[in-house]
This record gives C-alpha cells, sequence and structure tokens, in this order.
C-alpha cells in the first residue's frame, strides 16, 4: 500500500483523465452519473452510466454534473470526484495532493468550487493549472522559453485559444462552444431536415463518423435511428458528410472566429513565432476532419493536431506535479490562503 500519491485530473465536461505520478494515465471515464431520485444513491458512474443515457426509467437519472467546462451540480461533482480518486488510487494512508485543470476564462468563484469540490473528495492540497497551459506541456511544448505558441484546446464543453510564452499565457480566449455544442448542432439539423428526433449518442456517433469541418474528399454516409417527429414511429435515415458539413458549421465558425480574435490581440514578435512554429490543436474537439484544415485555410497558419490529442490535458496536468511548488507561489493570497 503507497503512503501518497500526487495525482493530476483532467477534469472535462465529457470525460474525466487520471494521470498519477510515476504511473501515467490510470483512467479514462465519461463523467456521467446514474442516481436512484428516490434514494439518491450512485447507481452507476463513467462508461456505464453513459450508457443509460437517454435510456432510464423514471426514477432513475443519468447526468453530466459537469456544463461548460464548469462545476454545475456540486454535490454529484463531488461524490463523482470521491469515487474515481478511489477507483485510481485504490487505499491510501496519507490524502493525495491534486491538480486539477480548469479553462482559461473561469471566474473565482468556479475555481473556488472545484478547489473545495476535490478538497471534500478527499485532497490534502488542490492546485489549479490553466487548461492551455496543461494542453502545451502536455504536447511535449517547452513553455518556458520566450517564444510564442499558440494552442487550441477543444473540449466537450469549452474551446480555449491561447498564446504562451515564458511560461504564461500572454493572450487568451475562452468560448463556450466545443464538442457537445457540435452534438446539439447535429440534432438540430437532423431535426429539421429529416423530422427526426435522435438522441445523444447517435449525434456523438455522427459526428465522429461523417463529421467534418472541411469536406471529405469522397462524400461518406452513415444509418441513423431515431423517432419520426410526424408519425412518431422509430425511424432510419442515411446520412450524409455533406449534412454534416452544413450542420457543423455555425459552432466550427464560432471557433474560427475565437482564434481570429486570439491573433488579432497577439503582440508582433510573438504573432511572428506562431507562423513559424504554426498552431498545435488538443482536445477531442480537435479530432474533427478537417479543422486543422479550415483554421490553416483562414489563418494562413500551418496547424496540426497533437498526437494524443484527448489525452494531451491529462498528461500535462501530470507532469506539472513536478512544478507544484512554483504553481503554490503564482496562486493569488485569497486562493493561497485554502491551501495553508
Amino acid at each position: 500500500m503507497a503512503l501518497r500519491a500526487d495525482v493530476g485530473i483532467d477534469l472535462g465536461t465529457a470525460s474525466i483523465l487520471v494521470y498519477v505520478k510515476g504511473k501515467g494515465i490510470v483512467l479514462q471515464e465519461p463523467s456521467v452519473v446514474a442516481i436512484d431520485q428516490h434514494t439518491n444513491k450512485f447507481l452507476a458512474v463513467g462508461e456505464e452510466a453513459r450508457k443509460m443515457l437517454g435510456r432510464t426509467p423514471g426514477n432513475i437519472i443519468a447526468i453530466r454534473p459537469l456544463k461548460d467546462g464548469v462545476i454545475s451540480d456540486y454535490n454529484i461533482t463531488e461524490r463523482m470526484l470521491k469515487y474515481f480518486i478511489q477507483k485510481a488510487l485504490g487505499r491510501m494512508i496519507l490524502k493525495p495532493r491534486l491538480i486539477i485543470c480548469v479553462p482559461s476564462g473561469v471566474t473565482e468563484v468556479e475555481k473556488r468550487a472545484v478547489i473545495e469540490a476535490s478538497n471534500e473528495a478527499g485532497a490534502i492540497k488542490t492546485y489549479l493549472i490553466e487548461e492551455p497551459i496543461a494542453a502545451a506541456i502536455g504536447a511535449g511544448l517547452d513553455i518556458t522559453e520566450p517564444n510564442g505558441n499558440m494552442i487550441v484546446d477543444i473540449g466537450g464543453g469549452t474551446t480555449d485559444v491561447a498564446v504562451i510564452s515564458l511560461g504564461g499565457i500572454v493572450v487568451s480566449k475562452s468560448i463556450k462552444i466545443a464538442g457537445d455544442d457540435c452534438d446539439d448542432a447535429i440534432t438540430r439539423y437532423i431535426r429539421k431536415k429529416y423530422n427526426m428526433m435522435i438522441g445523444e449518442r447517435s449525434a456523438e456517433e455522427l459526428k465522429v463518423n461523417v463529421g467534418c469541418a472541411y469536406p471529405f474528399e469522397e462524400v461518406r454516409y452513415m444509418n441513423v435511428k431515431g423517432r419520426n417527429l410526424l408519425t412518431g414511429l422509430p425511424l432510419n435515415v442515411e446520412v450524409s458528410s455533406t449534412d454534416m458539413l452544413e450542420a457543423l458549421n455555425e459552432p466550427v465558425q464560432e471557433i474560427i472566429e475565437a482564434v481570429h480574435e486570439v491573433l488579432e490581440k497577439t503582440p508582433p514578435e510573438l504573432a511572428a513565432d506562431i507562423s513559424n512554429r504554426g498552431i498545435l490543436m488538443t482536445g477531442g474537439g480537435s479530432l474533427l476532419y478537417g479543422l486543422d484544415k479550415l483554421i490553416e485555410k483562414t489563418t494562413g497558419i500551418t496547424t496540426r493536431a497533437a498526437e494524443d490529442a484527448v489525452e494531451c490535458v491529462a498528461i500535462g496536468t501530470g507532469k506539472s506535479l513536478d512544478w507544484v511548488e512554483v504553481l503554490e507561489k503564482s496562486m493569488d493570497s485569497g486562493q493561497k490562503s485554502r491551501f495553508r
């Protein structure tokens, strides 16, 4: 039995990744919880609970306690964190030190909610790191150099666009448009075009299989099942990648706009660095086909997705455990008092 562990957590809207120092990523599960409303008891957490989304009887609810990258249900988030920490670590003699990444645009109140939930879930100390910094570290960039690096981190609830130099964020923008909004846009499009209602999971499957931000060389197709809104009966429709291009146009354009805004505010020297080094995309949302091509086309800057795009933030959060002392110093006095 280990004495104490240092743990890094990517507390995402769509999924939670847990990194244990010395072991790497030990757990990756959807941030979904299924609860019995009568007894308030956890019935399933993670992948098991995700399978229940949209399929539960009246007394059971499957919910995602994080919305737009921040805590929307404090108590459930705390219980979910406790569950994942125990599952990842097993029994510990001493409480673990935790480092959790948060979107770059979170408020002090939202930061405090994360820290309190984490400490209540069993951490002896909780540190926060901003997602773009964690993503850059996870992608293997040396962020301590006086060079500009641009990161576009597209998660489930938020997209963070940031320019990093000398270990800090110079310019950033966080928008609440990301993977979940793409799913919603697909659901709306299918409802409007085919008069069919599809579930959350079907929308996600469409996005993963035929979704695109830039046309495929050959049009792709996928069958999707749902409910006909006119007759109320089950319906099967063949959806094309051209449909998806149209459906995803709005959220994709908002992400492109955020990238442009950050580039406009970037100091000239750093802008020159970004032009040479290119833009790095991380997060599950960056895997949408053609998004890198579209950003490259609209900005004129080479754009690529990181190798471990989904795990980047968690890996970076874990690696930053070595810099806990630096993080503690960088905390403002209001937060620092919470760690004594």
